[in-house]
């Protein structure tokens, strides 16, 4: 695995390049990406280009031995084009633009922002495509960041209605699809519909649901221009997407199809865990470790959707500036956090940034080194990552986990529109399921819902609400969640109610839900032990013998064959049994991993990743008898790794 660092030349006065370079070498990162915010400096006023500055500067760099990521700017539309083309700026609900002044002010369905974005592509995949020092492109930045998937422009909405045209053929089968009867919302064209925006109440899901979609797609559209160009312009180079923690405005599996050749994603444990669901007795237990499986569970999300090809393009080195508290890293955890991205696969990470900026919106946010040009902690810690490495060999062999998550961004988006309950969240659903199945000791393969399930000895559906059905194995366990199957493809209650098309192999339906607010929960009964399950339960029609009983009488988990159904939100106890249930199944051997601790098999290797146990491994069961330690220690502390191989 590589390690690079982003870099900003155009910040920084043109004597410290070469040393810039030089200490990046010396402190041996091989890849250096530059250029995604450059706009304004490669082009300082329309059609002129100022190029000789960046050709100076990839040539330092190459003439280092590095190897160059290269951006396209598009992220940031210089304040000429913006005052030229105000018609590129994106709308709100209301109608209102969202300025100049910052970043991603743009609307992806702009037509002339989509010509502009050809045009700067085009120029500086001319300019550099065949440099051989640019070995990857990525486009963009941070697709979505600050809520810009979505915008109510007027080239949006001409947009929805041909985008509607295409799936739906006729108005009268879009006004069937939606119930549009309902409220005499009918249409009588494709020209009466708008956006879903500043309704006097709660639109229609289904009216919802397809403008997600087309906003979706059309940030795929968006991308694909600009993947075009640099395939024709700089043949044989890698292209990526810098993708986000905890981000699901947009469909990623469907984005990533055919249309990049690995997926990365931009990593900062400690600013997501103060953005995300966690209580605060959690956000203080990890303040400066991050929870134990959020950069795991993005990994795992990012291999699937790169097609097991993915890196880090962005890692957290410090403290960062844009979180509600921006407590700095443990020792040791910017170590951690780059080898246990090596562990699941990582082809490189690179630490954002090189150097601190002293100026703008950044400048509390750390990097490899102080504003002051000194190394700063994190600097240490990637020259002691890479003598890790070092023992640890060849780390690139992929090999298929035996559990797969099927992850769903639609069914994030069902939940959001129609939650029926304030606190459910389909994303923080399918995090419980993972962090159960990682308390397990398990590998897990996170896929799509669209991908081939074939091999899996346990495929989970943590509560994917338009499940089409599970093309898994015969042999496959399948675990089910609560919502499963709850919605057709136009959102609609399914004919035969929930699961819908599972409803045969799970061995039941779902006659009823209820959402819970705090403070009021469901007790019950599962193998002997009581359990509470909140937020959510429903009520099940079936002939089989529940495995867990709510006090009522009313089954919480029941098992049909290889498939097990969960009518609740699930609590500790419940989601432990009912997995360890399907792991036994499946013939797959269960770890007692401690919460703080989580191991992942790489090979004949096996890491354990310390977020804060005193823990001796040995005594834990988790090192077996004979093993041979390659790195670390039998009782590594807080933000500890040990790596063994038997």
């Amino acid at each position: 695995m590589k390690l690079g660092c982003c870099y900003y030349p155009e910040h920084w006065p043109e004597s410290m390049w070469v040393d810039d370079a030089r200490r990046m070498k010396a402190l041996g990162l091989s890849l250096v990406r530059i250029g995604e915010f450059a706009w304004s400096r490669i082009e300082p006023d329309p059609g002129r280009y100022d190029w000789p500055w960046l050709d100076r500067a990839i040539q330092v760099l190459a003439d280092a031995g590095l190897k160059i990521i290269l951006g396209t700017p598009t992220a940031t539309p210089p304040k000429w084009l913006v005052d030229a083309h105000p018609d590129i700026l994106p709308l709100d609900p209301h109608g209102h633009p969202r300025t100049f002044a910052s970043r991603r002010h743009y609307c992806f369905s702009s037509k002339t922002y989509l010509e502009e974005s050809k045009r700067i592509t085009t120029a500086l995949a001319e300019r550099y495509g065949a440099h051989p020092a640019v070995v990857m492109w990525q486009t963009d930045n941070e697709f979505g960041c600050h809520d810009t998937v979505i915008s109510y422009s007027d080239d949006a909405r001409a947009a929805f209605r041909v985008w509607l045209e295409d799936r739906y053929g006729d108005v009268r089968t879009l006004n069937e699809a939606w119930g549009n009867v309902f409220w005499s919302m009918e249409y009588r064209s494709f020209d009466e519909v708008d956006p879903p925006a500043a309704t006097v109440t709660e639109p229609n899901p289904a009216h919802v649901m397809a403008w997600r979609r087309f906003s979706s797609g059309q940030v795929r559209r968006f991308h694909d221009v600009q993947a075009a160009i640099i395939r024709r312009l700089s043949p044989g180079r890698d292209i990526t997407h810098n993708f986000m923690g905890h981000f699901t405005e947009f469909d990623h599996h469907a984005f990533a199809k055919d249309a990049i050749d690995l997926a990365t994603w931009d990593s900062y444990p400690l600013g997501f865990l103060e953005q995300a669901w966690w209580p605060e007795a959690d956000k203080v237990r990890f303040a400066r470790t991050g929870h134990p499986d959020f950069a795991a569970f993005h990994h795992d999300l990012y291999r699937g959707i790169g097609r097991g090809r993915w890196g880090i393009m962005e890692q957290q080195p410090g403290p960062v500036n844009w979180g509600a508290y921006n407590p700095a890293p443990l020792p040791g955890m910017v170590a951690l956090w780059t080898l246990e991205a090596a562990a699941h696969g990582a082809e490189f990470v690179s630490y954002f940034r090189w150097r601190q900026a002293p100026f703008a919106q950044e400048q509390m946010h750390a990097g490899l080194n102080r504003p002051d040009n000194l190394p700063d902690t994190a600097s240490e810690e990637a020259a002691n990552v890479l003598q890790t490495l070092a023992k640890c060999g060849d780390l690139s062999a992929r090999k298929q986990a035996e559990v797969a998550l099927v992850y769903d961004y639609e069914a994030e988006w069902a939940t959001n529109i129609q939650p029926q309950g304030r606190r459910y969240n389909y994303s923080e659903l399918a995090f419980l399921f993972y962090e159960g199945l990682r308390r397990f000791g398990a590998n897990i393969d996170i896929v799509g819902p669209q991908d081939v399930l074939t091999g899996y000895r346990l495929v989970v559906l943590p509560g994917n609400t338009m499940c089409p059905g599970v093309k898994a194995d015969n042999a496959a366990q399948i675990v089910l969640g609560p919502r499963t199957g709850s919605k057709t493809a136009e959102f609609s209650i399914p004919e035969g109610l929930a699961p819908g098309t599972l409803a045969e192999e799970a061995g039941l339906r779902v006659r009823r839900v209820e959402s819970l607010r705090p403070g009021l929960t469901v007790a019950g009964s599962i193998a002997g032990e009581r359990f509470e399950a909140p937020r959510w339960r429903e009520f099940i029609e079936s002939d089989l013998p529940p495995i867990a009983t709510f006090d009522d009488g009313e089954g919480a988990v029941f098992r049909n064959g290889q498939v097990t159904y969960i009518a609740c939100w699930p609590d500790c106890t419940t989601l432990t049994h009912a997995l360890a249930g399907a792991f036994d199944a499946a013939g797959l051997v269960r770890a007692d991993v401690p919460e703080a601790v989580r191991i992942r098999r790489t090979g004949d290797l096996t890491f354990a990743f310390n977020y804060g146990e005193n823990i001796d491994l040995q005594a834990a069961g988790l090192i077996p008898e004979g093993a041979r330690i390659v790195s670390g220690s039998v009782r590594p502390g807080p933000a500890g790794v040990t790596v063994w191989t038997i």
